[in-house]
């Protein structure tokens, strides 16, 4: 059994992630990415897909990186 550390359930189907030399055990995703997924400086969502960096701060998309002052990143255009 894995005890989740962020809603404490112990479930029989846990999983543990291994992530900057410490692990992390949860009972599902949508726990997971709330302990460990970055959050865009601007909007404040959880980023849970390809987000930008730049100089350590987090955004999910060029429009709230220019929002806050960061010219140079770019969305991804297929």
């Amino acid at each position: 059994m894995t005890v989740c550390e962020v809603c404490g359930n112990d479930y029989a189907r846990g999983f543990d992630v291994h992530i900057d030399g410490a692990v992390h055990s949860f009972d599902c995703v949508e726990c997971a990415a709330q302990l460990l997924a970055p959050t865009c400086e601007n909007c404040q969502c959880r980023i849970l897909g390809h987000g930008l960096e730049a100089g350590g701060r987090f955004f999910c998309c060029a429009h709230c990186a220019r929002t806050r002052g960061v010219r140079e990143l770019a969305d991804s255009v297929a």
